[in-house]
C-alpha cells in the first residue's frame, strides 16, 4: 500500500472520538445531540475514506439513529425527548451500531498504520 493511499483511508483522531462519542452519548441519555457525532462520522467516510467497509458502517450508524428519530419526531409520541422516546433495545441496538462502527474505524486506522 502507497503512502498517498494509507493516508487516504487512514480515519484521523478526530474521527475515531466522534466514532467513540456516539455510544457514550446514547447511552448517557444524550439521544438527540449524538446526531452531531454521528454526521461527521458520516460525512468523514463519504469525503475523505476511500475504504467502503467505513462508508457501510457509517451508513449503518446513520440509518439505526435515522429510524428512531424518525418515529419521534414523526409519530404520535409525547415524549420530550429522543432519550425518553428510546426504549432499552433501542439504545442497546444504536449504541451496539455505534460500538461496532467505532471498532471498523480503529481497525482501519491500525491497518493503516501498521501498528
Amino acid at each position: 500500500m502507497s503512502t498517498d493511499t494509507r493516508a487516504s483511508v487512514h480515519p484521523s483522531k478526530r474521527i475515531l472520538v466522534a466514532a467513540w462519542a456516539v455510544p457514550v452519548m446514547v447511552i448517557g441519555k444524550f439521544g438527540l445531540l449524538s446526531g452531531i457525532p454521528i454526521a461527521v462520522v458520516l460525512v468523514a467516510s463519504l469525503r475523505k475514506g476511500r475504504s467502503k467497509a467505513l462508508r457501510w458502517w457509517s451508513g449503518a450508524l446513520t440509518l439505526a439513529y435515522a429510524t428512531p428519530l424518525t418515529m419521534w419526531l414523526a409519530g404520535p409520541s409525547q415524549a420530550p425527548s429522543l432519550s425518553k422516546y428510546m426504549d432499552f433495545t433501542t439504545t442497546a441496538a444504536l449504541a451496539a451500531a455505534g460500538i461496532a462502527t467505532a471498532i471498523a474505524h480503529q481497525v482501519v486506522r491500525r491497518r493503516s498504520t501498521g501498528k
